[in-house]
């Protein structure tokens, strides 16, 4: 792209040294440049991109934007801030993709994996096409492998291009996991979003947004986005329901589910099964009983969500049912590694996550077996969480494990004090504290009988640990399987 037609398109406060040169591509990490892209200078939590300019030129940038001159004679766009216009320059550099695409974002802090997957299931039944981009990357259907992610929610330049090859592989619907960083950092600025789908919100990167509100704002600019015309789903069980619905467009389409106000998509006579959930979906005057095989009553709402997603989509409720009854849980979530015993792997790392997966996990618990947690929480992250996981942890279980997730540059051992913190009592019987997480494993072997129900929380699809300045490859469900098999 010519780099007189970027100009055009995006606001820019000046232009140094302008000549009109061919743009090839767009980066922000002068590592991995190439050769006639722009390299915009992006400010982040501990680096400064405007001292690699100099890098990047050497290594083949032909064009700058930076938010101040730098001594350097090649094309620089000067913008008030580089983090919001690199959106800008994305969306005009592949053409603004978005637009022709049903693009369906899902936000909130617990289940957009999970309802991201079940929706483009949906689809599929209905034998349309539909992408999706998440946490575990991006595919174009179901049956294709995922390409790898290193974000919930791509950066903007990575996520215009994913849109745009989308798009020119023929698939016009895309749902897509959108988080409250790539809301802040304007990841998803520019895409024009059909649909947007609230979950829940509960506390999470307090560390990052301070306070719950700051919190909320980030997730509501999703809905703000939103025009005459498009679709909003809403939780109303959520005590952030109202909230949301008051930042949404008079114009906008609403539809509520939940299962204990009087929602429009509803779920009533729900009854927990060895092998599942049953429940029956009530909507308007329709009412049909799913039997799923994914468990707890998270499951119940994540289905309703993307129930909701279908109706918008003028997909039928027996279309719905159909996908639905065939799906089971996406990787690292309420995963099944083992049955006897019962060894669970998934993703939680929040304290309504983790509480969740532990109610979910004791409806499967014999009478006569124990249910044994192994969790950690992550270093260099918020740790007002620490303690009530700990707490919820040793009220809904027998046993626990305090191990390690990520203790990334923060001490292991500060991680295990402060979830220790929020317990009532260290019982030597029943807590017991493993900073290794391959250790910890084996601990929980050793503890467990057949009869007993295990989770090992916080990593779920993740395969690698980070410690200190280093990742290392460790898979939990690998693990488990090597250890206990």
């Amino acid at each position: 792209m010519e780099l007189n037609n970027i100009i055009k398109n995006i606001k820019v406060k000046e232009v140094l040294n302008y000549k009109d040169i061919d743009i090839k591509g767009i980066s922000y990490n002068s590592n991995t440049i190439n050769s006639h892209e722009i390299f915009v200078c992006l400010k982040g939590e501990h680096v400064d991109g405007h001292n690699f300019a100099q890098s990047a030129f050497e290594k083949g940038a032909v064009a700058l934007m930076c938010e101040k001159p730098l001594n350097i004679e090649i094309p620089q766009l000067i913008v008030e801030s580089t983090q919001e216009s690199i959106a800008d320059l994305a969306a005009v550099f592949f053409h603004h993709p978005s637009r022709e695409l049903n693009l369906i974002g899902v936000t909130g802090t617990n289940g957009k994996t999970t309802v991201a997957h079940l929706v483009q299931k949906i689809f599929e039944q209905n034998s349309k096409k539909c992408a999706l981009i998440g946490t575990l990357g991006y595919k174009l259907s179901s049956k294709d492998d995922y390409l790898e992610a290193k974000h919930t929610t791509p950066q903007a330049p990575q996520m215009q291009q994913t849109l745009q090859t989308i798009l020119k592989a023929d698939v016009l619907n895309v749902i897509t996991e959108v988080s409250s960083h790539a809301l802040e950092q304007f990841r998803v600025k520019n895409c024009e979003f059909n649909t947007a789908v609230f979950t829940n919100l509960t506390q999470d990167h307090l560390d990052y947004h301070i306070t719950m509100d700051n919190y909320f704002n980030a997730k509501s600019k999703l809905f703000k986005t939103l025009k005459e015309g498009n679709n909003a789903i809403i939780n109303l069980d959520d005590k952030y329901a109202k909230r949301f619905i008051e930042v949404i467009d008079k114009d906008v389409n609403i539809l509520t589910y939940g299962v204990k106000n009087n929602s429009d998509v509803q779920a009533k006579n729900i009854e927990f099964l060895p092998d599942g959930v049953s429940f029956d979906c009530c909507y308007k005057n329709e009412i049909v009983n799913l039997k799923l095989h994914l468990n707890g009553m998270f499951s119940v709402y994540n289905c309703l969500a993307s129930i909701a997603v279908g109706l918008v989509n003028n997909i039928s409720l027996a279309t719905i049912k159909e996908a639905l009854e065939v799906t089971r849980s996406v990787a690292g979530r309420f995963e099944i590694v083992l049955t006897s015993p019962m060894v669970i792997v998934d993703y939680a790392h929040t304290p309504d996550g983790l509480e969740n997966i532990l109610r979910a996990a004791r409806e499967l618990t014999p009478k006569d077996g124990n249910l044994i947690c192994m969790f950690g929480c992550g270093g260099n992250r918020d740790c007002t969480k620490r303690p009530k996981m700990g707490k919820i942890a040793q009220q809904l279980c027998d046993k626990i494990i305090i191990t390690s997730d990520n203790p990334r540059q923060e001490d292991p051992q500060q991680i295990i004090t402060d979830i220790l913190s929020g317990l009532t009592l260290i019982n030597p019987k029943t807590v017991f504290v493993e900073a290794d997480r391959h250790l910890a494993i084996k601990l929980l072997k050793d503890l467990s009988g057949e009869n007993d129900v295990l989770v090992l929380a916080g990593k779920g699809h993740e395969n690698y640990q980070i410690l200190g300045d280093k990742t290392i490859y460790f898979d939990d469900r690998e693990e488990v399987l090597k250890i206990f098999q």
